[in-house]
């Protein structure tokens, strides 16, 4: 068994926080570091907020504190936990980040196929090219007992 660290990706959603959960219960139970992940965005050129990467970074590390908070409560034990603020895309932030750890745990969010299609998915992504264990925790208004897992570098693509 793979003694590295559980990373799960947060992005501030009440999906991100349940990942979040999931992910702090899994790592105190097997006695891992827990890695958690957001990533932010920041192009100067296309920012019209006129805020500065020092700003998006510091909104980045406000959303981590802020969910650890939220789902550290009434939890007797913790596990050791490395906080990682990412600039860049989420799925790419995710799939470097988990390179090395025992698995990877993030939320699906509802929305439209065609949505999904046009956009992508950071989970789908995770799955398709991560090199470990993902735990794709279903959306709330999903009707699934479980969570969706999938083995990274999944054969037949």
């Amino acid at each position: 068994m793979n003694a590295g660290p559980i990373v799960v990706g947060i992005d501030g959603t009440p999906a991100g926080e349940r990942a979040l959960r999931w992910a702090m219960d899994e790592a105190a139970q097997r006695k891992l570091p827990l890695h958690v992940v957001n990533a932010y965005q920041y192009e100067p050129l296309a920012d019209w907020a006129m805020t500065s990467e020092q700003d998006a970074r510091a909104r980045s590390e406000a959303l981590v504190e802020d969910a650890l908070r939220a789902v550290a409560v009434g939890r007797l034990e913790l596990p050791r936990i490395i906080r990682h603020c990412v600039r860049g895309p989420a799925a790419e932030a995710l799939e470097v980040q988990a390179r090395g750890a025992s698995m990877l745990v993030v939320a699906s969010h509802s929305g439209s196929r065609l949505r999904q299609v046009l956009l992508g998915s950071t989970s789908a992504h995770c799955v398709r090219h991560a090199t470990v264990p993902v735990v794709v925790l279903p959306s709330a208004d999903e009707q699934h007992d479980g969570a969706a897992v999938g083995t990274g570098q999944e054969a037949g693509r």
